[in-house]
């Protein structure tokens, strides 16, 4: 058999490569002589870099940009072998992992650094970009970013002059990877919704939304653009929002599901053209995957293609199952019953490496 293994990670225990390696340890105890090629997936958020670099086709270049705190640190993105399009995960430079949690501002936390790794691709002449843009450990609406790109932001987020911003963004081709949907405002707004996890309370959301009002005033007055509501506006913090102003001084500007972005770059669709069986997995398959997750892309994909598929997760709910059934796959657990978080980080990559094998030998049969 040619067996395709596609997962995302199992987030807080194990990154989508370790999780594809080990389903496919699994499996060759079992089947030694079966053909499998790891596609390990990400859907735009932390991740996205090294599932797309383990595709193979990329290089990994490293930029001295800014962490949340404005801290200087060292962040990779990546470049496409031939030069033509680059990869920038916002996680690398403004991810909430990069602080802990007795640092979280949200106040304070930028999207600078996400502006230097994209002015690092423009210095590299490349105007091809992928961005994803989930993780964030910001609330600035994009400005940081901004800012870091030429433009001149006033104290408050409460003015923002254009004039300075890098000429070069007009050329550039960029596509955002985000799942996000939420407006910038309001009780579904960047704020409200993401705030909390960011450190902010509820005084501080109520605040910071505000903020966000007077930054979209000053940004939509100096771009022309209303876009406060435009579903994903809300998404990083309200990078969404900064971004979507950008339109017109961008060659061009599209939003994705991050799912998808990922697979076109890790090169998905040829390496499922030859497989006879998909193995996908994240560490939830539940009532959330319904919601463009990334087992439910992979399975989609698989059924278009007519490949069976059959995703492995660390727990699996009747919602899960129910959603994935809808895109003709099969939903099974790691292990049984599910292993709790703790549990889970202890035990490692051994219970997937269990699943593959199981699923190898049920393949015997």
């Amino acid at each position: 058999m040619r067996v395709l293994i596609a997962p995302d990670s199992y987030k807080g225990t194990l990154t989508s490569v370790e999780v594809a390696r080990a389903l496919a340890e699994g499996w060759r105890r079992a089947r030694p002589d079966d053909d499998i090629r790891l596609a390990p997936l990400a859907d735009g958020g932390e991740g996205t870099l090294v599932a797309i670099e383990a595709a193979g086709g990329w290089r990994r270049v490293v930029a001295a940009v800014r962490d949340p705190l404005g801290r200087p640190i060292r962040a990779p993105w990546l470049v496409r072998d031939d030069g033509g399009a680059a990869v920038v995960e916002m996680a690398a430079a403004s991810g909430l992992s990069r602080v802990a949690p007795a640092e979280r501002d949200p106040w304070g936390a930028t999207t600078a650094g996400t502006g230097d790794l994209l002015r690092a691709v423009l210095d590299a002449g490349v105007g091809d970009i992928v961005l994803g843009i989930g993780g964030s450990a910001t609330t600035d609406g994009g400005a940081g970013m901004l800012a870091a790109l030429g433009a001149r932001v006033g104290d408050g987020l409460a003015s923002v002059d254009l004039a300075g911003l890098d000429p070069r963004l007009a050329a550039a081709r960029l596509r955002v990877a985000s799942d996000v949907t939420n407006p910038l405002l309001g009780p579904s707004g960047a704020a409200a919704v993401y705030g909390p996890q960011k450190g902010a309370s509820p005084d501080d959301v109520l605040a910071l939304d505000a903020r966000l009002a007077r930054w979209a005033d000053a940004l939509e007055a100096a771009t022309g653009r209303h876009e406060r509501a435009t579903p994903g506006a809300g998404a990083a913090g309200g990078l969404g929002f900064g971004l979507l102003c950008l339109g017109d001084r961008l060659a061009s500007l599209e939003f994705r599901p991050g799912i998808d972005l990922v697979m076109e770059a890790a090169g998905f669709d040829a390496a499922l053209g030859g497989a006879d069986l998909v193995l996908t997995g994240e560490g939830r398959v539940d009532a959330q995957t319904a919601f463009g997750k990334t087992a439910l892309g992979v399975a989609r994909r698989a059924q278009a293609a007519g490949v069976p598929c059959v995703a492995v997760g660390g727990s699996v709910t009747p919602e899960g199952v129910e959603a994935l059934a809808a895109a003709g796959a099969r939903a099974v657990a790691a292990s049984d019953p599910p292993l709790t978080m703790a549990a889970a980080i202890a035990a490692g990559a051994a219970p997937l490496v269990a699943a593959g094998e199981r699923l190898a030998r049920a393949a015997l049969r």
